[in-house]
């Protein structure tokens, strides 16, 4: 069998192997709806997982578990003492999960391999597909916990202890499924990574595009914000006499959105939960909790946000004389992804003479974790109507396809042919 590093340019995967394998996998937890539940952890996921490695073995790959439950797949490369260039996502699902949603990654990742081996391409590097425990969060907290401890962004004690509505422990639930290995998280060396993805937004779609080149994830800051008025009753009490707390709360609410559009073009803003008390029709609200979410491309245009938030708050103070209070109760910063990674994700689409374009994503992924061990890189792909974990989460198979060549060719210019 041939082995010419010039073939390389027509290399094309199976798409719709690809596609039959993400239909099959969706089995697993199909819903009524046509989505899936797929819970971290749960017999489902169990399923899910004996599925996925069933496969990578029937492609020749070995198969590696951490201690916190994640997989590592690896096709050997030339040289084995390299590092391996990986990819990967998640199988684990909301309760009212898609298809596609982190399911895209992994398979996308094993259709790689299933296409290098039929080709009988050889990298001098190995390749690996992770799959990454419990990234939704939807059972069990922190989010991105399997990745999240492999980066040493929190132990592995502090996972193990977490717990679902029902009181069962990670570490319970992985001893039960038989997915606790014995490797060390974090023990495993990285020498690239990429993530394939659905966007889980309307950008690409909106732009007519076909790949989203991934430049970076959003810094999040997320607070808490309290306004104490005085319950009154709506009938007698003068307008100019009261001491309104959701009408407070709302100037508040407008000046979160007229932040986010003074920090263009990434900024986000949003107020996403109120709790008004007593919430009674005909009495004036005495206090209003809510939760501010402020989103950019940078720290720095995220500080300044915030910067802008707590001067809003201060002024609205100073005018209303009522108590407000702004916590902030969770930071993430920004994750700039790396110049050669992305390059290498444009160099591919454009090669293959796929639309594409810069973008952001607004939403958390394993490959942020990953990117503070090594180069990293991100793929987005359109899904419809920018919808995600939702049931009716779709995206189109020539997208599905688009997207896994893309990955392909990224992967083999930092894994190198042998030939």
């Amino acid at each position: 069998m041939t082995n010419p590093a010039s073939t390389v340019g027509d290399l094309r995967v199976n798409g719709e192997r690809l596609w039959a394998s993400l239909m099959e996998l969706a089995q697993i937890g199909a819903t009524d709806k046509g989505g899936v539940c797929r819970l971290a952890l749960s017999d489902l996921d169990k399923q899910g997982r004996d599925l996925v490695t069933r496969w990578a073995r029937e492609a020749g790959m070995t198969v590696t578990i951490d201690k916190i439950g994640n997989g590592f797949l690896r096709r050997e490369g030339t040289d084995p003492s390299l590092p391996p260039i990986m990819t990967g996502s998640h199988i684990d699902t909301q309760p009212t999960g898609g298809k596609f949603d982190g399911n895209y990654g992994v398979l996308a990742g094993i259709e790689v391999v299933r296409t290098l081996n039929d080709r009988g391409i050889r990298t001098e590097a190995p390749i690996e597909v992770a799959f990454w425990t419990n990234e939704e969060g939807s059972r069990f907290v922190p989010v991105m916990m399997g990745s999240g401890v492999f980066a040493k962004a929190f132990t592995l004690e502090t996972a193990y202890a977490a717990t679902d509505t029902a009181g069962k422990t990670v570490k319970g639930e992985l001893e039960r499924i038989g997915y606790i290995g014995d490797e060390e998280p974090g023990a495993h060396p990285i020498g690239g990574y990429f993530e394939t993805h659905i966007e889980q937004g309307p950008v690409l779609e909106d732009h007519g595009v076909t790949i989203g080149v991934v430049t970076g994830v959003l810094g999040i800051r997320w607070y808490d914000c309290v306004v104490t008025g005085m319950e009154a009753h709506a009938g007698p009490t003068p307008m100019a006499l009261r001491k309104d707390a959701l009408q407070v709360a709302t100037r508040i609410m407008q000046e979160v959105v007229a932040i986010a559009h003074r920090h263009p073009p990434h900024g986000r803003g949003t107020v996403g939960m109120v709790q008004v008390h007593p919430n009674s029709r005909n009495v004036i609200p005495g206090r209003v909790k809510f939760s501010i979410d402020l989103r950019n491309a940078t720290d720095a245009l995220a500080d300044a946000m915030d910067a802008d938030i707590r001067a809003f708050i201060d002024k609205t103070r100073q005018e209303t004389n009522l108590p407000i209070t702004l916590e902030l109760v969770s930071s993430y910063p920004a994750q700039p992804f790396h110049d050669e990674c992305v390059a290498a994700v444009a160099r591919a689409a454009a090669t293959l003479g796929h639309s594409n374009m810069p973008v952001v994503s607004g939403a958390g992924h394993d490959a942020v974790y990953m990117a503070r061990l090594a180069p990293a890189g991100m793929i987005f792909i359109p899904c419809k109507d920018g919808i995600s974990h939702n049931e009716i989460e779709d995206a189109k198979p020539e997208h599905i396809t688009a997207g896994c060549n893309v990955l392909l060719h990224a992967m083999l210019e930092r894994a190198k042919v042998v030939g």
